[in-house]
């Protein structure tokens, strides 16, 4: 595949123009509108796919967003979005990657560190490397598979040596949010949830230090922003650690 590293300007939906359908590719969309800032290698993209599996990773994690994807190039005037996914890792528009958020919106982040030419490079091919690798649907950081923010995560660090998000297992992760239900989870582990599994989920990779954001597409209108950005959940950098409810601990 052919991938031109030039910048231009990124595409976004506009609202009601989502769909909802789990893994679907999609297509662009004739209503879009350009986002205040240019694509650059490295911008990694947060948004929300309406989906049972994905919402229930943003309401244990306390966050807007549940799926993660990374800039890495153009083609044919729109930006390419490096992204793991079922059933494959690959590489898709922007518009098409939009087009699977809630109401098309998304929130753009940045390295403060500039990429330099040899780093855009290395973080192109760390990224081809891991296309066509199957998802992994237990989010297990130990898998030969792949899941997004694993996928964004290693990339970038490839690339640049930069570490994005924490690695949590699944014990410490529920234990800042007690009240969430384990119902899903035992369904889908089957009834045994691997607690000291290691994972890193999408809002941790976005509450990074290293992270800036420079497009945010969730309110009424577009709004672009520095370095002084607030964060994508204040909630998430802000919780505090509380017990995991025994009761629901007890019944697995």
């Amino acid at each position: 595949m052919h991938i031109d590293t030039g910048s231009q300007p990124l595409m976004v939906h506009r609202p009601g123009a989502h769909r909802r359908r789990l893994f679907a590719v999609g297509t662009a969309d004739r209503d879009t509108m350009p986002l205040p800032a240019e694509a650059k290698i490295g911008d990694i993209v947060f948004i929300r796919v309406t989906v049972r599996p994905f919402l229930e990773v943003a309401s244990a994690t306390r966050a807007w967003t549940n799926h993660v994807g990374i800039v890495i190039g153009e083609r044919d005037g729109e930006p390419l979005v490096a992204e793991s996914t079922f059933p494959l890792s690959r590489v898709t528009t922007m518009s098409r990657f939009l087009a699977r958020s809630d109401r098309g919106a998304c929130v753009i982040a940045r390295l403060k560190q500039p990429l330099d030419a040899a780093q855009r490079r290395r973080l192109v091919d760390a990224a081809m490397r891991r296309i066509g690798v199957i998802y992994d649907t237990g989010f297990n950081l130990a898998s030969r598979r792949q899941f997004c923010s694993r996928f964004v995560r290693e990339v970038v660090h490839d690339a640049t040596r930069i570490v994005l998000g924490d690695v949590e297992t699944f014990d410490t992760l529920l234990r800042r949010n007690p009240g969430h239900p384990l119902r899903f989870w035992k369904i889908w582990y089957f009834g045994r949830i691997p607690w000291q599994r290691r994972t890193v989920t999408p809002a941790s990779v976005f509450e990074s230090r290293e992270l800036r954001v420079v497009v945010d597409t969730r309110g009424s209108s577009i709004a672009s922003s520095d370095a002084n950005s607030s964060r994508l959940s204040r909630s998430y950098s802000a919780r505090t650690a509380g017990s995991v409810n025994a009761r629901s601990r007890s019944s697995l």
